[in-house]
């Protein structure tokens, strides 16, 4: 591989699985870890590690030339719950960072940029159930805004500058490795730590929302296996629809409950139910799994045995 891999928001739930993996793959000294602090102390200690700011241009470019980067995975963003609560802040970190980047690869200094979207695209207007590639996108978050509006940077930047640019659109991921990072699909990971803990959980979505969600696995996959695609296999450069399954926080519960009988489950729907209605319950991704070969490997019962499991 010419040049090595820089991961921005390294520290986050995806970038620290993403980065152990990706250093598995290329090795510990192609993969340089970056966040703005040092708080994932096990990512700090694992390998090259940089303190960067995805908003500050200058200290992005400079890493680059220092490292020889080549390739960059830009894992930093303000999620959906926390961004309604500082919208300009998400804002300006979820579309400075991804304009930063494209400018870098633009101007040749990287060859290739892997950047998440999320089924946050889409919006109370987009159809519910088996939600295609291309339909209608009005979100209502703005981290939606965000990732609608990086979804048309990367194209345009791909169109007009031939950037390497490939995304996908991440569901709700549930991992046991790190803790959830204010999601609206965080109740699904949350849901496993308070079983172990006490038996029982109080949901803040209702039983019967449906969403799509993805293994920590399935999510690092997929990841990896865009990435690795030839580049004539990257038929979509907005973003790839991207789906494992879909579930309730009622048939969680009930999954749970095979493993932990006593289990029991409330629910009391703040105002992230809200944001839950606005997504879709299933999504239609047979764009990637035709182009660049992509299956999930997770069901829920083989989902909450590795959460149980692991969290033990």
């Amino acid at each position: 591989m010419e040049g090595k891999i820089l991961i921005i928001g390294a520290g986050g739930q995806i970038g620290s699985e993403l980065t152990v993996k990706l250093r598995s793959i290329y090795g510990q000294d192609q993969v340089i870890a970056s966040d703005i602090n040092y708080n994932n102390v096990a990512l700090v200690n694992s390998g090259f590690f940089e303190i960067l700011d995805a908003q500050d241009f200058k200290a992005l470019k400079v890493c680059c030339e220092k490292h020889n980067i080549k390739t960059i995975y830009l894992m930093a963003a303000m999620l959906s719950a926390t961004g309604e609560k500082y919208p300009n802040k998400a804002w300006d970190l979820n579309t400075e960072s991804l304009l930063h980047v494209l400018n870098l690869a633009k101007s040749k200094l990287i060859d290739k940029i892997f950047w998440p979207s999320s089924i946050a695209v889409f919006g109370p207007s987009t159809p519910k159930e088996n939600t295609p590639q291309y339909t209608i996108m009005e979100p209502t978050t703005v981290y939606g805004i965000t990732k609608q509006v990086g979804e048309r940077w990367c194209e345009y930047y791909h169109q007009k500058y031939g950037v390497d640019v490939r995304s996908i659109r991440y569901p709700g991921i549930i991992s046991w490795k790190t803790l959830p990072g204010g999601g609206t699909t965080d109740y699904a990971v949350e849901i496993y730590h308070e079983a172990l803990k006490n038996n029982t959980y109080e949901c803040f979505l209702s039983e019967e929302t449906n969403l799509p969600m993805l293994f920590m696995d399935d999510a690092i996959k997929a990841t990896v296996d865009i990435m690795q695609a030839k580049p004539e296999d990257i038929k979509i450069r907005s973003s790839y629809n991207l789906a494992g399954i879909s579930f309730t926080p009622q048939e969680i519960a009930a999954s749970v409950k095979k493993q932990l009988p006593g289990f029991t489950i409330t629910y009391k729907p703040d105002f992230r139910q809200a944001i839950a209605n606005s997504w879709p319950g299933s999504i239609n991704d047979t764009e990637a799994r035709q182009h660049w070969n992509w299956k999930h490997s997770f069901d829920l019962d083989a989902i909450t045995k590795e959460m149980l499991d692991n969290l033990k």
